[in-house]
């Protein structure tokens, strides 16, 4: 009876090696091994001197975090390329007054992710992150904040739309 049960599982275990697996929320192929995240470009027609340095480290803090896979400065299995492009504010709430209460600020992501060996699971999408402030600040005042909390979004959003695949 034990062996007819070991005849019966051994196909379903090896099958195993084959199929996509999960670690922190992740469906990566077991023979994945790299991921290649070049530095974010800028494109943007208003200017945010530090916002591509911080979305390119935050992008790889969260790979690194949260998946098995080694960065590698080119041709990795996985290739995640990004380019900011609209950094944009506007009044969301105006007053009665018609003077804006609250500003919105809106940062735009184009994402280009290939996968070398499943080009199946291949991204092409953009992706938006807002956040927003009373108007009596200057966006001077409160942008580094505003930037910390939509990086977040943003990475949050492309971690699960290529890896994640939600």
């Amino acid at each position: 009876m034990k062996k007819w049960l070991i005849l019966l599982l051994l196909p379903v275990l090896s099958a195993c090696s084959f199929v996509k697996y999960s670690f922190s929320g992740t469906s990566i192929q077991a023979d994945v091994k790299t991921i290649t995240i070049p530095y974010v470009e800028y494109k943007a027609l208003r200017v945010n001197p530090s916002l591509s340095n911080d979305l390119t480290e935050a992008l790889k803090e969260k790979f690194r975090k949260l998946t098995r896979l080694e960065q590698v400065e080119m041709n990795g299995d996985l290739e995640l390329v990004c380019e900011i492009t609209g950094y944009d504010v506007k009044a969301t709430a105006i007053t009665a007054n018609e003077v804006a209460a609250q500003n919105r600020l809106t940062v735009t992501v184009k994402v280009e992710f290939s996968n070398r060996k499943y080009p199946e699971d291949d991204v092409s999408q953009s992706f938006s992150g807002y956040s927003d402030y009373d108007s009596t600040q200057s966006l001077e005042a409160v942008e580094a904040t505003l930037c910390e909390e939509i990086i977040e979004k943003l990475c949050e959003d492309i971690f699960n739309a290529t890896v994640a695949q939600w």
